[in-house]
């Protein structure tokens, strides 16, 4: 059975039964009816998936896989903020009247700085460390850049992954400051275990873990009946992934460049209530 399933079940139980609930708080979040959307959290998760094992794809319900690939190469490919360069609507809510999300995700990701190496930006510079200076212990990106955030029209969730090197594997430690448990948490781990795929492609590396922290895990009050229901669903082997290996070059992945089979899963859960 699928050890990321196993994984998913275990921290969504320790939610619900050991979580911290916020009726009674004022929170920021809404519902579509502006009824205040309230959470059950656990703070401090900590997941591992070893990459080696099992591409970690949930079989309790399907993730949108090529979706998930589609926004991350928007955010780490195009670093773009604009919604019209995204192939989904998942921005949408957040889009201001030039179709922008502002100075967040892509943006920040695109933006230079001056390395010893030269001027480039944060992919490019973890491309040119992962190639030039391996074991290097410095190789990251933040993309919780104080002096925008203003004008940035979501504070990043996911806000920083830090590579490692360990032999031949490459790791990495996805950092998360807050995570809707139902609607994001296996579209983050598959997207960012693609992107570990990606970079020890293209550098040289077999892949080895991917590390998720999530400070603020929660279970929305609406999501509880779901992910209770969800729980409880038959599970499946993890299904076999593999990228394109012609790729070599990180500016040349395209969505059709992931190779998913073998992926038996359960129904989609349909109209999941989303807080904004």
């Amino acid at each position: 059975m699928s050890k990321a399933d196993g994984l998913f079940i275990n921290m969504c139980k320790d939610i619900l039964e050991n979580g911290y609930s916020s009726e009674g708080q004022l929170v920021r979040a809404r519902w579509e009816d502006g009824t205040p959307a309230h959470t059950i959290k656990q703070f401090g998760i900590v997941n591992r998936y070893n990459l080696q094992e099992e591409f970690p794809a949930l079989t309790l319900r399907p993730t949108a896989l090529k979706s998930a690939f589609d926004e991350l190469l928007w955010i780490w490919q195009r670093k773009s903020n604009r919604i019209a360069d995204l192939n989904s609507h998942i921005w949408d809510e957040w889009a201001d009247e030039e179709g922008t999300i502002g100075k967040a995700y892509g943006y920040q990701l695109g933006k230079k700085y001056k390395f010893a190496q030269g001027e480039m930006d944060q992919v490019d510079n973890v491309i040119w460390q992962l190639k030039n200076t391996p074991y290097s212990r410095r190789i990251l990106t933040n993309i919780f850049n104080f002096q925008d955030l203003s004008e940035m029209n979501l504070e990043p969730c996911a806000y920083s992954v830090t590579f490692n090197v360990t032999g031949k594997k490459l790791n990495a430690v996805l950092h998360q400051r807050s995570q809707d448990i139902l609607a994001a948490n296996n579209w983050n781990v598959t997207q960012y275990s693609i992107l570990v795929h990606m970079l020890a492609q293209v550098c040289g590396f077999e892949v080895g873990e991917l590390v998720h922290v999530i400070a603020d895990a929660h279970i929305y009050d609406r999501h509880v009946p779901v992910i209770e229901e969800m729980i409880q669903r038959p599970q499946f082997p993890a299904p076999t992934f593999s990228l394109n290996p012609e790729i070599k070059n990180f500016y040349d992945f395209t969505v059709e460049d992931i190779r998913i089979e073998n992926y038996q899963k359960n129904p989609q859960i349909k109209n999941i209530p989303i807080a904004i």
